[in-house]
């Protein structure tokens, strides 16, 4: 670390950590002793969440929810859990905000799961129709990244009601340690999408010799300031989305990839970069601290950036479930870990 802001985040999540853990044991017999068990094997089994309330200042939240969207997967359920908790640990009015899942299949069996383990959530989960993408998705350098769920992020403005005009879209390897409404309450400038840019990134990287090479596709950037941003972290206006076809802008470009030529290495990064790259509201980066699961071929140990942290987000290979139950973690998936509502999970009490 270089920066006392960074030194002072670390600390803050440290203590947060050992805090939550004596929570944890104090309730223990009271909410979280009840281990919830579904009667599949699919979806593991997780601990019922204690109850969060809103603040006597909130009011109601009838007329103005905060929107969450993510995506709802067994593989990573557990993860999907771990966020959900986090959110509403550090939410001042918790029942303010509403969560969208966009799930594929099973989602029988996973409703029963969000509902046996936050029986106060206010949520829905639609079903995303794999079809739609399918055709479209061409091999990437990780077999995660191909999965048509992958790519439902694309499609959020039509699996949504029309009531819905802002959405934030999160990812389902993170934890949010601050209060969510402060990235809801984003002034997004007539853009339609806003997250945190990255503009020392080589953004060259994220395409091929062949797109750089090609005049007219590499002119795509021209008169842009075009910096990467990760699109695990969105707030989304999708009216606005809706309004001026932003689904059918990022799909031209899935179909140069899959039929053309091969112009990206990366699932459905790329094509929002090809669209909205250059044209987004920046966010302060506190609110995605990504990069935490390592590089995409290997998922080495990273740590925190410098800087204020309100948001850790295990991007890339490594994800902190399963290099804490391979007992290898690296030492930043330690602030993971309690938000961890896996039934068998140990290491609150290993550590």
């Amino acid at each position: 670390m270089t920066s006392s802001h960074a030194l002072r985040g670390i600390l803050s999540l440290f203590f947060l950590s050992l805090n939550y853990n004596n929570y944890f044991y104090a309730t223990e017999a009271i909410r979280l002793g009840n281990i919830i068990r579904l009667p599949s094997c699919k979806v593991p089994p997780f601990r019922e969440a204690p109850a969060f309330r809103n603040e006597k200042e909130c009011g109601s939240n009838k007329n103005d929810p905060i929107n969450v969207a993510m995506t709802l997967d067994v593989n990573y359920v557990r993860g999907t859990m771990a966020a959900i908790f986090s959110i509403l640990q550090h939410s001042g009015c918790p029942e303010d905000v509403h969560f969208h899942f966009l799930a594929a299949h099973d989602t029988e069996e996973l409703t029963m799961a969000i509902k046996s383990t936050f029986p106060y959530l206010n949520f829905k989960i639609y079903l995303f129709d794999s079809e739609r993408v399918s055709d479209k998705i061409s091999k990437s350098v990780r077999q995660a990244l191909d999965q048509p769920l992958n790519y439902a992020r694309i499609y959020l403005a039509d699996a949504l009601p029309d009531d819905i005009g802002r959405v934030i879209y999160l990812d389902s390897d993170l934890i949010v340690v601050d209060d969510i409404a402060k990235l809801w309450n984003v002034d997004m400038e007539e853009k339609v999408v806003a997250a945190p840019e990255y503009c020392n990134a080589n953004f060259t990287t994220y395409f091929t010799e062949e797109f750089w090479k090609d005049p007219e596709l590499s002119k795509t950037f021209e008169g842009k300031k075009a910096c990467y941003f990760n699109t695990g972290v969105m707030v989304m206006d999708i009216e606005k989305w809706r309004r001026e076809g932003y689904t059918d802008k990022v799909e031209g470009w899935m179909r140069v990839q899959k039929q053309e030529k091969r112009i990206y290495h990366l699932g459905s990064l790329p094509p929002f970069l090809l669209v909205l790259a250059g044209n987004i509201k920046g966010v302060d980066h506190r609110w995605n601290q990504h990069g935490l699961g390592g590089d995409n071929f290997e998922g080495k140990c990273r740590n925190l950036h410098p800087g204020r942290i309100s948001l850790l987000h295990w991007s890339g290979k490594g994800k902190p479930w399963l290099r804490l139950d391979s007992r290898k973690p690296c030492s930043i998936d330690h602030l993971w870990a309690p938000y961890d509502l896996y039934s068998s999970s140990k290491h609150f009490f290993d550590e």
